[in-house]
């Protein structure tokens, strides 16, 4: 087949300027959205470190750091994949709900969501399962000791790091306001730090030193006493039983393929990615799946990157993933979920058939291909969760490479600080469903399959991902890809466009880290853009019926719909490591060596 160029200058050259990019490191990479996150990654992977240890690292270095997203408070996912074995592992240490929720805990002696209930303070938190999460990383695939890999956040937290004006900014957030320990310690007791300042932490500093030598102290010793007490004394449900209880889950990782059929080399790629509780990776195989078939892919692969016609076969395809992931999804722990029948070819094929390749399909209009499974009992809305989010991307010397996703829900979680423990606590019971055919704090509507119930695990969009070539006789497959992204709904979609960019329309990872993206999540029927896309291409998606919305990228003042890409590109045939970091924040760093 013949190879196509995809002009992508004259749609990003007056929006974007592009940074030059260095010339690849030959050995590790480490790409965070902290720039001492980063360097903590990469000294851990310079002392012999592997992968896994520079997660570690760089996992407790974020909640010193960033600490709206980065946390010992919260939760998130991390897929590891072995470069010896070719195996990998997705391990699920998603926050749960008490044994004390209730599918009612939030509404109000009418039935109707009690607001700001299930996002600010003490009821709102779920038991964080991030410090389990990296323990058990460290335990089961790391190389180092944990104090060994914990060292650098202690460190940051003990010595002080210096703050940019962005992150003196971000300290100024209202929901510390509301409780006096977030606010002796992130705002200074009302004299707010200012750029230029060192901001120490004294108290996640013991606290971190405990962590590093009695790991176990989190969910079953002093630490988890007084923790429990903090938050029962506040209105909270959490006990110490609820933290003695708490599991880490390694899960099987979905697999998915997607083939680039423009390439002289055709070539077919493995995705190796998220399953439930995260709805991100099977939306994010269901996407690709339905742009894959033959007579869907020539319609959109030939076209230029962000040009009408990508936009419109790629929104369609999100509009169906996302129609899917609002009435299937939940705990597989405890929910029955069509894994095959959502995962199947036949089934994307037959969805794609329905695109129309002129217009848009209105989301009301939206009907299944029959016959591959029945109907939800209730078709309900799903709901955006939160912006405030990390992620980050590892490789290591030996190929090992890591994505991982964490947070606090919303940014600084549910604004209480732990007394005397120095982190915060996150505000994760509201991607549960309060209310089925409620929206949550983030906009869209969850159905029954994500209720609160005791020890349940909420749904997430978390879609940490790695992408390898497939493996074919005398040629073992290759890492290629690391990506993710925060962004609460829209990161299944930014990592979608952040592959597609990649693989298919010759962007560099720098370019598709900083292009400007694009959302549709089936409700709202809105296709949202960056007010960075270009004004042609938003006019020409409106004359084809799409109502667009051009929305500002996250900043202090609004939420945004944006996420932001931590991203490594490995070339298959030199091993050349490249980097993208997204220009949207200020103090995020490639390291690598």
């Amino acid at each position: 087949m013949t190879h196509h160029t995809r002009p992508l200058a004259i749609l990003l050259a007056a929006t974007l300027t592009l940074p030059s990019i260095a010339q690849p490191p030959k050995h590790a990479m480490v790409v965070t959205i902290h720039h001492n996150a980063s360097g903590a990654g990469l000294q851990i992977l310079k002392q012999g470190g592997n992968a896994v240890d520079a997660a570690v690292a760089v996992g407790f270095a974020l909640a010193v750091v960033f600490p709206a997203a980065g946390n010992l408070g919260g939760g998130g996912f991390l897929l590891f994949r072995n470069a010896k074995s070719g195996q990998s592992h997705f391990l699920d240490f998603r926050e749960r709900a008490p044994q004390a929720a209730t599918a009612t805990m939030y509404l109000d002696a009418q039935g109707n969501v009690v607001p700001g209930l299930s996002t600010l303070g003490y009821k709102a938190i779920g038991v964080p399962g991030t410090v389990a999460g990296l323990v058990y990383a460290q335990r089961h695939f790391g190389k180092l000791t944990l104090a060994q890999d914990m060292a650098p956040a202690i460190k940051l937290a003990s010595e002080g790091f210096v703050l940019n004006p962005e992150e003196a900014r971000m300290l100024h957030a209202a929901n510390l306001t509301k409780f006096p320990e977030s606010v002796r310690i992130f705002q200074r007791n009302g004299n707010f730090y200012q750029p230029g300042d060192t901001f120490q932490q004294p108290d996640l500093a013991r606290t971190l030193t405990t962590i590093s030598h009695h790991p176990e102290d989190f969910y079953r010793g002093a630490i988890a006493h007084q923790l429990a007490q903090s938050i029962q004394s506040h209105g909270g449900l959490i006990t110490e039983a609820d933290l003695a209880a708490y599991k880490v889950v390694d899960r099987k990782p979905l697999v998915g393929h997607f083939s680039h059929h423009g390439r002289e080399d055709f070539q077919t790629y493995d995705v190796i990615t998220s399953p439930p509780p995260s709805s991100g990776g099977i939306a994010l195989l269901e996407t690709l799946n339905m742009l894959d078939p033959p007579p869907t892919y020539q319609k959109w692969q030939n076209a230029p990157d962000r040009s009408p016609t990508q936009v419109h076969f790629i929104t369609e395809a999100f509009r169906r993933a996302y129609m899917d992931r609002t009435d299937y999804l939940g705990d597989p722990d405890y929910a029955s979920i069509p894994m095959a029948q959502l995962a199947s070819t036949k089934y994307a094929a037959a969805w794609a058939a329905t695109i129309d390749p002129t217009k848009p399909t209105p989301s009301a209009d939206l009907k299944r291909p029959a016959g591959f499974f029945p109907p939800p009992p209730t078709a309900k809305p799903q709901p955006k969760e939160s912006t405030q989010t990390t992620h980050f991307s590892i490789i290591d010397e030996q190929g090992n490479a890591v994505a991982m996703t964490y947070t606090l829900n919303g940014g600084f979680g549910c604004g209480a600080t732990a007394e005397d423990l120095g982190f915060l606590l996150n505000n994760e019971m509201d991607d549960f469903s309060s209310k089925p055919g409620t929206p949550n704090m983030f906009g869209l509507i969850q159905g029954p399959a994500n209720a609160i119930a005791p020890g349940h695990r909420p749904l997430s969009s978390m879609t940490p991902t790695i992408v390898t070539t497939h493996a074919t006789p005398g040629h073992p497959a290759k890492v290629v890809l690391i990506l993710g992204s925060p962004g609460g709904s829209t990161i299944i979609t930014t990592v979608a466009n952040d592959l597609i960019s990649t693989l298919v329309n010759g962007l560099t990872i720098q370019q598709a880290a900083d292009a400007p993206r694009f959302h549709h999540q089936y409700l709202p029927d809105t296709l949202d853009v960056e007010k960075a896309f270009p004004l042609p291409t938003v006019e020409a998606l409106r004359q084809m019926g799409y109502k667009v919305n051009r929305s500002q990228e996250a900043d202090a003042h609004n939420p945004g719909v944006w996420g932001d890409s931590e991203l490594i590109e490995i070339d298959p045939k030199t091993g050349a490591l490249t980097g993208g970091h997204d220009s949207r924040h200020t103090f995020g760093s490639i390291a690598s060596y």
